[in-house]
């Protein structure tokens, strides 16, 4: 059985520097597209903590640190490293098609 689900296109792999984060807005989603040594990862921009856009925060290798309250996520599975979060953040599967970044939106969260 084939995989017919739809992925959204965020943006070209070369829109997003090597190790760093920008903030795509697709639809009606706001995402982070992190670059972390030219494996890419996406999850919600918007820290579950407050309103902090993560693609304004600081990151270090995996983790990502809220500029809002300085809270921490791991980028690759959403699980929160620093309080004051304490709920995971969303994170999409990433494909990487003819040097696009795409997701499936409506897929389930991971």
């Amino acid at each position: 059985m084939s995989d017919t689900r739809a992925k959204l296109r965020l943006c070209s792999v070369d829109d997003v520097a090597r190790d760093s984060v920008i903030r795509v807005e697709a639809g009606d989603l706001a995402l982070a597209v992190f670059n972390v040594s030219g494996v890419f990862y996406v999850t919600n921009d918007q820290c579950t903590h407050g309103p902090g856009s993560l693609s304004d925060g600081y990151l270090d290798g995996f983790e990502i640190e809220c500029d809002f309250h300085n809270g921490k996520f791991d980028i690759r599975t959403g699980e929160v490293l620093a309080p004051p979060c304490m709920l995971p953040l969303r994170t999409y599967k990433v494909f990487i098609e003819n040097n696009d970044v795409l997701v499936e939106p409506f897929g389930e969260a991971r």
